[in-house]
């Protein structure tokens, strides 16, 4: 089956842009307004719910949604008008997932730091499920009139949230392909980020929370890569400040990263969804559709021995494991290996 998209439904006028942006059919975006209140997982519920929608490749290709971790956004590729995408190494044109041969859908997430509607500066928010940005999403392909997805690819958080689409709502999607993502979190993996949002919170009760965001993303980032990778780049030995004091390699690398970071995104968009990950549980033996699992065996987040698991439970699903010194971020750089694998899983598509 080959899912198009069609005329969109009333809510939201798309932006139509250059046609040299997203192959040679252009790409759309705009957002949709949901009507009324949205009612979520976990008992709250929303009013005034804005979901920032983007679409890039041919106008009749088959659909592939490609989704995230918590910092994604809705522009994935890099196209000749915008020069930024966050999976610009895995999706576009002659890649891994390629722009050309498929029409590749996102979104902002709910409750992130983009478009769609989130939290603001010291403004309680409630928590989000991954069955909640599911919903968002089935709400999306109603706007737009697609009736069915090639595919959803979903990387960690965005995994997730295919995963928890696929339970509910099977008859809209024909595959899934999930990386570093399980169908529950790992205890250890939760230890570190309810560490990460008791430092965002802390340093809030200061007024510090950027501050706070700079720390925690510091410490994350620890996670997001392997020890292999770090004992390569950071053995060298410690330089003094200009205030006498050492510092050492990693650590110039670990909050130069977490400056960057505390610099384009709220801290409270980061606590929402990161407590979201880590709320995160689906039944694995209600996932029918046909899943693809991608584990990285130096991966310290999702651990290998849990993506096995979830495929024990999974009724249709095979694995295929790699090694990489990127470890839980394998999934934004290694093109080679994914390419295979991505290959595999969608060939006969178009």
């Amino acid at each position: 089956m080959k899912a198009t998209d069609q005329s969109p439904a009333q809510g939201s006028s798309p932006t139509v842009l250059h046609p040299a942006d997203g192959g040679s059919q252009g790409a759309r975006e705009g957002i949709l307004e949901v009507p009324g209140d949205v009612r979520l997982y976990h008992g709250s519920s929303l009013s005034g719910v804005s979901v920032a929608w983007r679409m890039v490749g041919p106008a009749n290709a088959p659909i592939v949604v490609a989704l995230g971790g918590i910092s994604a956004n809705r522009r994935v590729c890099m196209t000749e008008q915008l020069r930024a995408g966050w999976w610009h190494e895995v999706v576009g044109a002659g890649l891994a997932l390629d722009s050309e041969r498929y029409r590749i859908l996102s979104f902002d997430y709910l409750g992130g730091s983009a478009e769609s509607t989130g939290p603001r500066a010291g403004a309680e928010f409630p928590s989000i499920a991954t069955y909640d940005q599911a919903e968002l999403l089935l709400r999306l392909l109603n706007h737009l009139g697609i009736k069915a997805l090639k595919a959803i690819v979903g990387a960690s958080y965005g995994g997730m949230v295919a995963l928890a689409f696929a339970e509910r709502y099977p008859e809209r999607v024909e595959r899934l392909l999930i990386l570093s993502a399980a169908d529950r979190t790992h205890p250890m993996a939760s230890a570190w980020r309810s560490v990460q949002r008791r430092i965002v919170r802390f340093a809030a009760t200061a007024e510090r929370a950027a501050e706070g965001l700079e720390l925690a993303r510091a410490l994350a980032m620890a996670t997001y890569r392997s020890p292999e990778e770090f004992a390569a780049r950071f053995s060298g030995a410690p330089q003094r400040d200009d205030t006498g004091r050492f510092v050492l390699p990693v650590e110039s690398y670990l909050f130069a990263r977490g400056s960057d970071y505390a610099r384009q995104y709220l801290p409270e968009a980061f606590v929402c969804l990161s407590e979201s990950i880590d709320l995160h549980r689906i039944d694995a033996t209600r996932v029918f559709v046909p899943t693809t699992a991608i584990a990285v065996l130096e991966d310290q987040l999702v651990p290998v021995a849990d993506v096995r698991a979830m495929v024990a439970r999974l009724p249709n699903a095979e694995l295929h494991e790699i090694s990489s010194v990127y470890g839980h971020d394998a999934f934004l750089k290694e093109h080679r290996q994914l390419a295979k694998i991505f290959a595999h899983t969608l060939a006969g598509d178009a």
